[in-house]
């Protein structure tokens, strides 16, 4: 299972006070509108926030107290809303910084490039890159980390409506192969039933429903 109670604040300002638990598989969509405080969550969840609380994945404590890992430590995957790709290096060399820090796990290069569809794409860096290609090209490198979990920061809300769609048709077929927890924040109530097994709504810092 994975727990968290957060009750804390945001660089001294935002309150976030939000405690739930769901299962250490499968999609949970945090869902709410612009400003509702699930990036903050999210980001709390991988690390980057520290909000007073607790958070633990499979009786494994990352913060509560007295302990507080590292981003690092938590073997976590993370998507941002760009890609996120380092510009000065072909895609193929940011696979390759991804796989440097990883620990042994489940993800195979050549099957992750296949099932990502970017094999064109290796010695491309990311200005020649679409929306879609680099958002493609950055989960592969998220998956290539070796997570326990994958977070992702609505990844395609700058994309058109085609090029959206087109992905969201080939996440959903990605989730469903990965057998590791996926945390999804988005604004959109429709992404979220398309891809979660379960959504949490956030309003004002706190879970609604």
């Amino acid at each position: 299972m994975i727990t968290v109670a957060l009750d804390g604040k945001v660089g001294g300002a935002f309150a976030v006070k939000a405690a739930f638990e769901v299962p250490s598989s499968g999609v949970t969509a945090l869902l709410g509108a612009s400003g509702s405080g699930k990036t903050s969550i999210l980001r709390a969840l991988a690390g980057l926030e520290r909000i007073a609380g607790t958070i633990s994945v499979d009786g494994v404590v990352w913060q509560d107290r007295r302990i507080f890992l590292p981003p690092e430590q938590r073997r976590i995957g993370y998507v941002f809303q760009g890609a996120g790709l380092l510009p000065h290096l072909s895609v193929a060399a940011n696979l390759d910084y991804a796989e440097r820090r990883a620990l042994a796990g489940p993800f195979v290069r050549a099957e992750i490039i296949a099932r990502a569809g970017i094999a064109a794409l290796l010695d491309r860096r990311p200005a020649a890159l679409s929306g879609g290609e680099a958002q493609r090209a950055s989960i592969a490198r998220a998956l290539l980390g070796q997570p326990r979990l994958l977070l992702m920061d609505e990844p395609f809300s700058a994309l058109d409506t085609d090029a959206r769609e087109e992905m969201l048709d080939w996440l959903k077929e990605v989730f469903g192969e990965i057998a590791i927890p996926v945390f999804y924040v988005t604004h959109d109530h429709q992404e979220a039933a398309r891809l979660a097994a379960r959504t949490i709504r956030i309003r004002d810092g706190m879970v609604e429903a």
